[in-house]
């Protein structure tokens, strides 16, 4: 999914406000094969401090489970006002999300680290159960989760 820039706004501390000082970065997550609902799925950002600096994406659209995302919650308080507009369904069993965003030049490579929380009805709940550097480094390589993630990739 592509997401326009448009939707974006949310997120504006992390996407560029130009194209020139931006570059496309793309996100996939692939789910385990498992019994039971649809995962809700939080992918967002912490800057080399370990400070909560926004949400890229959170697919799972009602409030009342966010509380599950519990890293995440933390980090943000979890208001609606966090990803409005950056949301979508949750994600089932063995199927893959994958979005691609203009991501600032400047947190490429600059101690910025993405997060991925997820939470499953009925199910265990792995708060940070991914957490990567927004790094060149890093690049389409794939990293399994410990919970409901088969693999996560970065991709510049």
């Amino acid at each position: 999914m592509k997401l326009a820039l448009s939707a974006l706004a949310a997120t504006a501390a992390l996407v560029a406000p130009t194209l020139a000082e931006a570059r496309q970065v793309t996100f996939e997550t692939t789910l385990k094969t498992y019994g039971g609902n649809g995962a809700y799925v939080v992918l967002w950002v912490t800057d080399a401090a370990g400070k909560y600096k926004g949400t890229l994406w959170l697919a799972g659209a009602k409030s009342k489970y966010w509380r599950h995302l519990s890293d995440w919650q933390r980090a943000s308080g979890g208001a609606a006002s966090q990803v409005d507009g950056i949301t979508g369904a949750s994600i089932g069993s063995g199927r893959t999300l994958k979005i691609s965003l203009d991501i600032a030049d400047a947190m490429i490579d600059a101690g910025y680290q993405i997060h991925v929380d997820t939470a499953v009805e009925d199910g265990r709940d792995n708060p940070s159960e991914i957490v990567v550097p927004l790094a060149t480094s890093a690049s389409g390589k794939a990293v399994g989760g410990r919970g409901y993630v088969k693999s996560f990739s970065v991709t510049f």
